[in-house]
């Protein structure tokens, strides 16, 4: 019994088009690859992506403008299927056995037949044996862990050995409000105020209030991005216009939308490192 060969429908991304060129020519050597589309930039890959739905992409890590970690970021926000993904880099090898703990796949510019064939094998048995959703959620959970905006940062702690702090914080806070629980971003959350046993959560879409202690909240949120400003307040810092002072000695932070919250003694030296960063 004759088993039809699986076509596997292939992307090449990469900024570089002599790094695009060599890595088709040693694709067009394997019957079971057809490269569908070649892109030099990580806003073409996702369009193309998008489009054409690959089951393989060739994804250079090194890009000027959207790097190989952002364009996966951006396929997940757009809720788009995410193909096996082959990494492609002209960083040293220590980095991409580090990666390979993580089970996925990387080439090292530029890549020579053997490690090529090697990968190619891995994607085989991924379709062979039903993976790859499995693959694709192992990817966006590692990209998630290392957010992908500075992928130079993160190859060189992998390359020494260093460990890759994840993000313990939540993007999203659920405020429940007798039967309904709200979803809110927590990159929309402005501040935050107390009211007696209650927390205002102040968001672009409107204020809500949850029944929280200001600890609690604290905890929860992202110490570089949310600093506490007073006993009962919290301001996330990328909504700051500016820090005043006050003849009277006082100090306070001015948002975007001109909300002005008052800076404790107790707090200030972190409001003004925090205004820093």
């Amino acid at each position: 019994m004759n088993t039809k060969i699986k076509i596997i429908k292939t992307i090449v991304v990469d900024d570089e088009p002599l790094a695009r060129r060599g890595l088709r020519t040693r694709l067009d050597s394997h019957s079971d690859i057809e490269v569908v589309a070649e892109c030099q930039n990580g806003v073409d890959a996702v369009s193309k992506i998008s489009q054409l739905r690959p089951d393989l992409v060739f994804l250079d890590i090194q890009m000027p403008g959207l790097n190989g970690f952002q364009v996966i970021q951006k396929l997940k926000e757009l809720q788009q299927p995410i193909p096996v993904i082959v990494f492609v880099t002209a960083y040293d090898s220590y980095a991409i056995k580090a990666f390979d703990v993580h089970a996925l796949d990387y080439l090292l510019k530029p890549a020579d037949n053997e490690r090529l064939a090697s990968a190619l094998g891995k994607v085989r048995d991924y379709f062979a044996n039903q993976y790859q959703d499995a693959q694709s959620q192992k990817l966006v959970n590692l990209v998630a862990e290392l957010t992908g905006d500075n992928c130079e940062e993160i190859l060189r702690k992998l390359a020494k050995g260093e460990r890759i702090e994840t993000d313990p914080y939540p993007d999203i806070l659920a405020i429940k409000d007798g039967s309904e629980v709200t979803r809110v971003a927590v990159n929309d959350i402005q501040w935050i105020d107390a009211a007696g046993d209650y927390m205002c959560v102040h968001a672009l879409d409107g204020m809500h209030i949850m029944r929280k202690t200001m600890k609690e909240l604290e905890q929860e949120l992202n110490p570089k991005i949310f600093v506490r400003v007073h006993r009962s307040a919290i301001a996330n810092i990328k909504y700051v216009k500016k820090l005043v002072s006050h003849i009277s000695g006082e100090y306070h932070l001015i948002l975007q939308n001109d909300t002005e919250l008052k800076v404790s003694r107790s707090h200030r030296d972190k409001v003004k490192a925090a205004m820093k960063t």
